[in-house]
């Protein structure tokens, strides 16, 4: 048996957990079998492409790939939420079509994609052309879209983004593409996820590392210049305004200066010039 977040692929059939906890079972019939196979080699890369070390962005081009293969979809986009102006942008898109790939940013709550990411549900649209809600229907008539079948990207109740399949011709999408769709989505808003925990990851580790490094030049200027810890914090800091370097970058110059006098050959010459002195 072969599991995928709430998927089970048994032997003669695919059992299905929804939102709600319900089960269902579906019995795969040998005519449909290699329509599950596929959806279940697509699920499994896309699983795949999320544990491996690929890039975010590489794995949001796989997944609109694999999914509009799997799918038959005529295009497949992946948008992502924008937290800083509340917006939807199209990250990533099997389309080759500048016009639909450059389409403005939607806000929350703004046409289909934005009612979905709003609401946190999926949406269907029999076609996308005639359906008032949906903002660009003269892109949609010379790219020759029909049905939509927009699915939230979600994790732990927050949405991250929404994920687009659109078929050319018009489509009744059934509860079981919906589920698979969903599963994908899913997968996506972990590899979403997964990139922006480790981007913090990374911004908290260069704090810290900042923070050190201040630390430690403004005990060498508090030592050499026996100046108090504000007033070597203030001369860091004017310093670095004044010559549009940033704090870290002065704080490493003043430790790496104080490094070099305990090199031997520094140590000596600052000697020499001791007794010159005398």
């Amino acid at each position: 048996m072969l599991i995928l977040r709430g998927i089970f692929f048994l032997n003669n059939g695919v059992l299905y957990r929804g939102k709600t906890g319900v089960k269902r079972f579906f019995i795969l019939y040998p005519m449909k079998n290699t329509i599950f196979a596929d959806q279940i080699k697509a699920l499994s890369k896309i699983s795949k492409a999320i544990a491996s070390d690929l890039y975010l962005e590489d794995i949001l081009r796989l997944i609109v790939t694999v999914t509009a293969e799997m799918m038959g979809s005529n295009i497949c986009s992946l948008m992502l939420v924008d937290e800083k102006t509340k917006t939807l942008a199209i990250r990533a898109s099997q389309s080759m079509s500048n016009e639909y790939n450059k389409k403005p940013n939607l806000k929350i709550g703004e046409g289909v994609a934005g009612r979905c990411a709003e609401q946190n549900k999926p949406i269907v649209i029999r076609d996308v052309t005639r359906e008032k809600e949906y903002k660009y229907r003269d892109i949609a008539k010379k790219e020759n879209l029909c049905s939509l079948l927009c699915i939230p990207l979600a994790v732990k109740g927050r949405v991250t983004g929404v994920i687009n399949c659109y078929t050319s011709t018009p489509h009744s999408f059934t509860e079981t593409e919906i589920e698979i769709l969903t599963s994908i989505a899913n997968q996506a808003a972990i590899a979403i996820e997964n990139a922006e925990l480790l981007v913090k990851s990374k911004v908290i580790q260069e704090e810290l590392e900042t923070r050190k490094r201040i630390e430690r030049a403004k005990g060498i200027l508090m030592h050499d210049e026996k100046l108090t810890e504000e007033e070597a914090y203030l001369k860091i800091r004017k310093y670095s305004m004044d010559n549009r370097k940033t704090m870290r970058e002065v704080a490493e110059a003043i430790i790496l200066a104080a490094d070099m006098k305990q090199l031997p050959e520094v140590k000596g010459v600052y000697a020499h010039r001791a007794k010159l002195a005398q």
